[in-house]
């Protein structure tokens, strides 16, 4: 009986005010922040209504717009980032986040999503022919080089995305793993989309393949932790993401020079046991950034959304968030990454329990009053102290209210 009664009031509390019974009765921490001078810059786009369901995935304590960390753990640095998580790529511990299922738009940390989406299927050492709507990027935005008609090997391109962060790169191996045509593109981002939504990253909408920004184009630090554990599952993304430099191809029609290109992620320069990852920036979105490293036998990723690059940059808040997470002891989590078998398992489990769920009298209104025709003792209890909680639940869904408020 008493299970019922919990249960009722948690599906009432998750109802009302929008977020889990355990979320709702703990204030929320602010995320540790250095004092800065924030520059200009647009206003952030409206995010997507939240999902409470969605907020919770890996774990009620993670349906939280601030600071979670495990019980006894010390403060994580402060950071400029609106939202960050810390988890292991193997065990799928989150050690600690801040806002990480909060909505953010991504920049070009997108990438590693058309990576996990497109990399095992398209070969690396094919030869692919740019079209002029492979360089149809914003201008000034970051480009690779490449050249219409130019031949690069798909290993290049890879590189060229990864390292340089070319956007032309992107469009290129979007359309490739697309079927080449000129709907490529498009059905590559269906394509990302449909991967973010098999691993549980539902708070992930991708319109542009590269991360350039598109209306309503988000994710979140813990959804981008969920892509990048694909993706360091991935031998060659770990090789390309390692990679220092690499050399982009002379060309003979049209006629180009080749040329050297660098690894902007200074992660794997300056950070012990780096095993790389991706920057990420445009003016919406602000500095981004996904990174990895491994010590004593463990491989943490740090996520890390809206930053700004003063007093630090995107890779250097990277690395702090990481010497904490080392620091944790093995088997510190406030919660954990999904997996693809859990969701799809979530996702089965709602139509198996309407399929089993009996008929009784006391579910089938009766015609004169549309009420059940009678309550189980537990029923009774159950709507005597949601009762006695209502002025709770109004309290709690006026704060909600002014939340979402102040956010948009």
């Amino acid at each position: 009986m008493a299970v019922k009664i919990v249960a009722a009031l948690s599906a009432t509390l998750l109802l009302v005010t929008g977020v889990p019974a355990s979320a709702a009765a703990r204030a929320e921490i602010p995320c540790p922040k250095p004092k800065i001078a924030k520059p200009s810059a647009p206003p952030r786009p409206t995010p997507p209504e939240e999902n409470a369901e969605q907020m919770a995935v890996g774990g009620e304590d993670l349906a939280t717009h601030g600071l979670i960390v495990p019980d006894g753990a010390k403060s994580p640095p402060a950071v400029t980032a609106t939202t960050w998580m810390v988890a292991d790529l193997d065990t799928g511990e989150v050690l600690g986040a801040c806002g990480p299922h909060v909505h953010q738009t991504p920049a070009s940390v997108q990438k590693i999503l058309l990576a996990a989406t497109a990399i095992g299927s398209l070969d690396p050492d094919k030869q692919v022919t740019v079209v002029r709507s492979d360089l149809d990027i914003e201008p000034g935005s970051s480009a690779v080089g490449l050249v219409v008609g130019g031949k690069y090997p798909i290993s290049t391109l890879w590189l060229g995305l990864l390292l340089n962060s070319g956007n032309d790169a992107a469009n290129a191996l979007a359309r490739m793993a697309g079927g080449g045509g000129a709907d490529g593109v498009k059905k590559t981002v269906n394509g990302m989309n449909e991967l973010a939504a098999s691993l549980g990253a539902y708070q992930t909408h991708a319109v542009t393949p590269s991360g350039l920004d598109g209306k309503g184009q988000f994710t979140s630090a813990y959804d981008l932790a969920l892509i990048a554990r694909v993706c360091f599952a991935n031998g060659d993304f770990r090789k390309y993401v390692l990679t220092r430099s690499a050399q982009m191809p002379a060309q003979k029609k049209p006629k180009a020079s080749g040329f050297q290109f660098q690894n902007e992620n200074k992660l794997i320069y300056n950070y012990e046991g780096a095993l790389g990852g991706k920057t990420g920036f445009t003016t919406l979105a602000r500095h981004s950034y996904v990174g990895a490293a491994e010590r004593g036998g463990r491989r943490l990723v740090v996520t890390l959304l809206g930053a700004e690059a003063r007093p630090q940059r995107g890779w250097e808040q990277g690395a702090a968030l990481l010497d904490w997470g080392f620091a944790q002891p093995a088997g510190s989590s406030v919660g954990s990454l999904v997996t693809p078998e859990e969701v799809a398992a979530s996702a089965k489990a709602p139509e198996t329990e309407a399929e089993a769920a009996p008929v009784t009298d006391e579910t089938v209104p009766t015609a004169q009053t549309g009420s059940p025709r009678g309550l189980s003792v537990a029923a009774a209890l159950s709507v005597a102290v949601l009762l006695a909680l209502a002025p709770l639940l109004l309290l709690l869904t006026q704060r909600r209210k002014r939340r979402l408020a102040q956010r948009r």
